[in-house]
């Protein structure tokens, strides 16, 4: 049988997944509104709370945020996109290949839903001028984003968790994710 220290924390849970889901409120009010609750209903010490932070992901999250907000401002990303289609002369094929490789190499170092988010405005904008189908190209991109996010520390956030957890560096997480 659950204690009550359980049962509250599941209904706390299955409120705060019920409006995150209806989008009233932001899921980050709720997020914070969740974890204030469960210090005020004494579910969990707040030392014990704070020890399960992992403020290496946080500080990583929080910085990958900024370098994004500052390069997505300057158009970075969109230049980049552009200059592989001119690159390519313009051909479907090739400007997909680009765009996987390009997608790929950014998603290892920013986290995936960002870079796909930068990337598809351009690929919209350059189906539009081809008059070709921005599916396969949108696709494409979901998929390098989750390689390329999958091959670094950096690439995703639940890759920085687990080098927190184990201790493991850049370097180490990428020897540790090749073939032996």
């Amino acid at each position: 049988m659950l204690s009550n220290q359980a049962w509250i924390a599941l209904i706390l849970f299955i409120l705060a997944y019920g409006v995150i889901v209806s989008e009233k409120i932001h899921r980050t009010k709720i997020a914070l509104m969740g974890a204030i609750l469960v210090l005020l209903f004494k579910v969990m010490p707040q030392e014990e709370a704070i020890r399960m932070i992992d403020f290496n992901t946080l500080g990583l999250l929080i910085g990958m945020m900024i370098i994004v907000a500052i390069t997505s401002k300057t158009g970075l990303f969109q230049y980049m996109a552009v200059k592989a289609a001119k690159a390519v002369g313009g051909e479907p094929l090739k400007i997909l290949v680009a765009f996987f490789w390009l997608t790929a190499l950014c998603s290892a170092l920013l986290d995936n839903v960002t870079t796909v988010l930068l990337f598809t405005s351009v690929t919209f904008a350059i189906s539009d001028i081809l008059q070709i189908n921005p599916i396969p190209f949108l696709i494409t991109e979901i998929i390098a984003s989750n390689i390329g996010g999958t091959s670094t520390l950096i690439g995703d956030p639940p890759n920085i968790m687990i080098g927190s957890a184990t201790g493991l560096g850049f370097n180490d997480f990428i020897i540790n994710l090749s073939i032996p």
